[in-house]
């Protein structure tokens, strides 16, 4: 087939998108609290997650760093930080990165290499994925949150294995089964690695995380999280012993050769965590469990016991069907399809906020109850 352009084929592949029902629109919108506006239509936001809805206070903006943190970029306020990270981990030393998807670049990709094998849960974030595949370690994927394929699988040789697991599943809201994967992995003499992005700063003790909340905090190697979900802020980070930290420093890519955040945001997001967490996390857990019961209540079928609510719809068109219908009605919940999720099992994904009041969740139940009706 003859084109005019020699970009015309991107059209062609643009059209086979829209008739899979898989094609996206950026909307700009502008977040205040409980609420998101869109071309000027105020709605419930229950796409965020700002899970701990901490209130926001004013910051002056400083000159920016500019700069790699290798060579000028290395604010003081990272010192202050990076200990109170380390700490709140009860690890020797941790490091933060621009983002939670570059920290999984980075330590992944440095810690692992050619000859090692790498243990990855089907479920993983896309960012773990392509750390992996950037480590040249062989890689060897267990079926979701199952022990005994697990098992099986470590049987595989290799010079150092490592399991890769979320805490908390970002799109099914399921707690990985860190108490028998720390087991598994002390008899195999496997490196445990958990990305905590969704559970970090909400779940455990002092908001510790999904480790701690299932007691095996001290049998994780390496967590990898990020600081802006549960706290509101930016960036991401690791925390573990004080040379996996250093192998970091010296030999991860998204890690050296980018700027550093800018030292306001360091410093905004020291004074979140300093913040009345226990408070916040407190209204988080009434509001989860006042829209999951009352979701349940309605009729629709939930299994997710964290913050992270799905509601599998399955067909992709009529996932964006019924997320018009919450969207005209004052709610936004944005479906989620292939490839985030796997084909067919397209779904609205609720991220439960401390930001909504009891009146909040009143009126998104009702619209939830009109939709569950109509759909």
């Amino acid at each position: 087939m003859a084109f005019k352009h020699k970009l015309d084929f991107i059209d062609l592949e643009l059209e086979v998108i829209k008739q899979k029902n898989l094609y996206r629109k950026l909307r700009y919108g502008k977040i205040q609290g409980s609420h998101i506006t869109i071309n000027g239509k105020k709605l419930l936001n229950l796409s965020s997650n700002d899970y701990l809805g901490i209130p926001i206070r004013k910051n002056q903006v400083k000159q920016l760093q500019s700069s790699s943190r290798s060579v000028s970029g290395n604010d003081e306020s990272y010192k202050k930080l990076e200990k109170v990270l380390a700490k709140h981990k009860s690890q020797q030393n941790s490091l933060i990165f621009p983002t939670g998807y570059m920290a999984n670049l980075g330590v992944i990709s440095s810690i692992a290499k050619k000859g090692d094998v790498i243990f990855s849960d089907e479920l993983n974030h896309a960012s773990i994925i392509e750390s992996c595949k950037l480590s040249d370690a062989k890689i060897s994927i267990y079926k979701h949150n199952n022990m005994q394929d697990l098992k099986t699988k470590l049987k595989q040789k290799g010079k150092n294995k490592f399991i890769i697991t979320e805490g908390v599943f970002s799109m099914d809201g399921d707690s990985s089964h860190l108490k028998q994967i720390t087991e598994i992995s002390e008899k195999s003499n496997a490196i445990t690695i958990v990305d905590d992005a969704h559970g970090d700063f909400v779940l455990g003790k002092d908001g510790k995380g999904t480790p701690n909340s299932f007691k095996v905090s001290k049998k994780i190697d390496v967590y990898i999280s990020s600081l802006s979900k549960g706290l509101g802020s930016f960036g991401g980070y690791v925390a573990s012993q004080n040379n996996v930290i250093d192998l970091c420093i010296n030999k991860s890519k998204s890690f050296i050769y980018t700027s550093a955040l800018p030292s306001f945001l360091i410093e905004h997001t020291l004074q979140r965590f300093e913040s009345n967490r226990d408070k916040q996390r407190k209204i988080l857990e009434r509001n989860t469990k006042q829209l999951s019961e009352g979701l349940k209540e309605i009729g629709y079928n939930i299994q997710s016991k964290s913050h992270i609510i799905p509601i599998i719809i399955g067909n992709e068109k009529e996932a964006m069907k019924f997320g018009k219908f919450l969207n005209d009605n004052g709610v936004f919940v944005q479906p989620i399809r292939f490839p985030t999720v796997p084909k067919n099992q397209a779904r609205l994904r609720i991220s439960v906020t401390a930001w909504l009041t009891r009146k909040d969740i009143k009126k998104t139940l009702s619209i939830f109850e009109k939709a569950f009706k109509r759909f």
